[in-house]
């Protein structure tokens, strides 16, 4: 029997993906786009220029520099929280407790036990660390709005201890003075300030960092999975609890490094840390950059504490006070211009920050396009 064979057709050529394309280098440095800012972010303590408006001095002055650094360690701050919120969908009422822990730790540890400030800081991040987990093992058995009615009980026991001043710790109302005695030099005085800043900076690579790596892992598929669906993941023979709790501990654990560097910062600690007023502050810096994006939360707790102090000077200055009463009675207000500031963003940029350049390119390849259609 003769054996009839196919015609044999060539395979077409294998797609190339256009950003390993020669003529598309895009793709290829993209990788490398975080590290412009990164570079600009380390070059600001040597500029001198002065941005009338934006900040009340120089770049490398000591005002403008302890401004920044608290905005990079809420940038911090709000990428962690995001952790919990925008990448596995938990919302937690009581992160400020991790973040206090941290802050009152690290300065009673100082202050109070005359410990140097780098067994304080490995103590407290420690015990801050510890804490979430434990907490967590107990909040986690419940789930939404349980969830989150818990984490703000334990947050509020937390906020009461510190304003009874528990074991004649706190200080208080008052809050504590961190006593600089106890503190490397290199850390101490107006002239380091731009060593703080350096820290904050420090602490804000290592938590996106962090977050970044955990995100990319199988780790983080599984609770990209839990945000979407965990019934699934159950399904799959995979334990959520065991994965949620892994999530919020290492959430708890960033805050409580973030607490550390905010109280080397302000030089102290005060009760607003405890407050629950902290984590809808860091929920509302999420929704504002956009949650579970990389760059999203950190560019929301960036500027969100930017605009938190400089709307006060703004409040106050002779352009507001010539404007009429209708005008300058809520302008005086920073939490009415914030809120205003968070309801626009929310209403035309429903993603947050981050799905502004997504929106600008698809507008502008349309524009494009638009004359070829002619």
């Amino acid at each position: 029997m003769t054996e009839v064979r196919s015609p044999e057709v060539p395979a077409p050529p294998a797609a190339v993906p256009s950003e390993v394309t020669p003529g598309d280098r895009r793709g290829l440095l993209r990788p490398f786009l975080p590290v412009v800012p990164l570079l600009v972010a380390l070059a600001l303590p040597y500029s001198t220029s002065e941005l009338p408006g934006i900040f009340e001095g120089p770049l490398n002055s000591p005002g403008t520099l302890q401004l920044l650094a608290v905005c990079l360690v809420f940038g911090g701050l709000a990428a962690g929280y995001d952790l919990l919120f925008g990448r596995t969908g938990m919302l937690s009422f009581g992160h400020a407790l991790y973040f206090a822990a941290g802050v009152y730790g690290t300065d009673i540890l100082v202050t109070r036990a005359g410990l140097p400030l780098w067994q304080a800081a490995l103590f407290t991040i420690t015990g801050g660390t510890i804490l979430a987990a434990l907490l967590g093992a107990v909040a986690l058995r419940t789930v939404g709005i349980a969830f989150a009615m818990v984490t703000l009980a334990f947050a509020q026991v937390g906020a009461i201890l510190v304003a009874r001043d528990f074991g004649g710790l706190t200080g208080g109302e008052e809050g504590l003075p961190l006593d600089v005695s106890g503190l490397p030099e290199r850390l101490v005085g107006v002239t380091n300030t731009v060593n703080l800043y350096w820290l904050a900076l420090a602490y804000l690579v290592v938590v996106v960092f962090v977050v970044h790596r955990v995100s990319g892992s199988p780790t983080g598929r599984v609770l990209a999975g839990l945000r979407d669906d965990e019934r699934r993941i159950g399904v799959l023979g995979l334990d959520p609890y065991r994965f949620k709790l892994v999530a919020f501990t290492l959430a708890g654990g960033l805050a409580a490094a973030g607490g550390v560097v905010y109280c080397l910062i302000v030089g102290g600690a005060s009760p607003h840390v405890t407050s629950s007023e902290l984590t809808l502050s860091l929920l509302v810096m999420v929704v504002l950059g956009g949650p579970g994006t990389r760059w999203g939360p950190v560019i929301g707790g960036i500027l969100y504490m930017y605009l938190d102090h400089r709307l006060v000077a703004f409040g106050t200055s002779d352009a507001v006070d010539a404007l009429p009463a209708f005008l300058s009675r809520p302008l005086s207000q920073p939490l009415f211009v914030l809120g205003t500031v968070f309801i626009l963003a929310v209403y035309f940029f429903p993603g947050g920050l981050a799905s502004l350049a997504p929106r600008l390119a698809l507008l502008r390849n349309s524009l494009r396009a638009r004359p070829r259609e002619r």
